[in-house]
């Protein structure tokens, strides 16, 4: 087996999780690199919806934003934004939101807009764009982020995207019917909710990664499940095809990708 990143298992991982049968809605990032890793191995078929209303997209490179031309070029359509969101999104016709962030907590929400207080933040991030409408009307959520202590907080600093609220039903308190996220990939491991709490518990473990590495980046008390896996090593084919594709971005976009 070769050697690969940390990030490289992640994004595996993540493209693991999907099937030929979803429709997904693609953040850019790495969950745009998990989404058509899939595409390009296991998951032929799947769906790619970017927020810009490209629909059954295919890019051969990863975009730089939602308006990047490739993703139009090679998409079946390409709708209006309201479009995309009032009839597929808030319309239930998407299975899959796949996100990223800032900061995350223990339920899986998510923090895009600031770091520190809202009024006088050390740092104005991108702000939340379609995430918010994404986590509460697909019918579950996938997220990808690099785990450290610095954005898997104890407390977030906003709440820009629901996840699972204060744990429990509380989404369904609020009113919402989808399922919100169901699986929480990182560099390290695989989360999932728990049953009952809805708090994002540990399933699997990536190859080489320690519970005390998993603590250390984490800013809260990580919980486990009964049974907890290892993460199966990236096979040379997904390695490949991911490397592939991030050769053929760089190319094509330099230092910007």
């Amino acid at each position: 087996m070769a050697d690969y990143t940390p990030t490289e298992m992640m994004t595996i991982a993540a493209a693991r999780a999907l099937k030929a049968s979803d429709v997904c809605f693609v953040g850019i990032g790495m969950p745009s690199a998990a989404a058509n890793l899939a595409r390009l191995t296991h998951a032929t078929d799947i769906t790619l919806i970017y927020e810009s209303g490209t629909l059954a997209t295919k890019p051969s490179v990863l975009p730089l934003s939602i308006g990047d031309g490739e993703l139009c070029e090679t998409a079946l359509t390409t709708v209006s934004v309201p479009e995309m969101f009032r009839y597929w999104l808030m319309g239930g016709r998407i299975t899959i939101g796949f996100l990223g962030g800032a900061q995350i907590d223990r339920f899986a929400n998510l923090n895009t807009t600031v770091v520190g207080p809202y009024a006088k933040p050390k740092v104005r991030l991108p702000g939340g764009g379609g995430a918010p409408e994404i986590a509460i009307s697909c019918g579950e959520i996938f997220i990808i982020m690099a785990q450290s202590k610095r954005s898997f907080v104890s407390k977030l600093d906003f709440i820009t995207s629901l996840g699972h609220g204060e744990g429990g039903d509380h989404r369904a308190r609020l009113g919402v019917a989808t399922k919100g996220p169901t699986k929480l990939l990182t560099d390290l491991a695989v989360f999932e909710p728990d049953p009952k709490s809805r708090e994002m518990t540990v399933t699997f473990i990536h190859p080489g990664v320690s519970r005390a590495q998993i603590a250390d980046n984490t800013g809260w008390d990580v919980r486990y499940a009964e049974k907890v896996g290892e993460t199966p090593q990236p096979t040379a084919r997904e390695l490949e095809v991911l490397r592939a594709l991030h050769s053929r971005t760089a190319r094509a976009h330099g230092e910007a990708a």
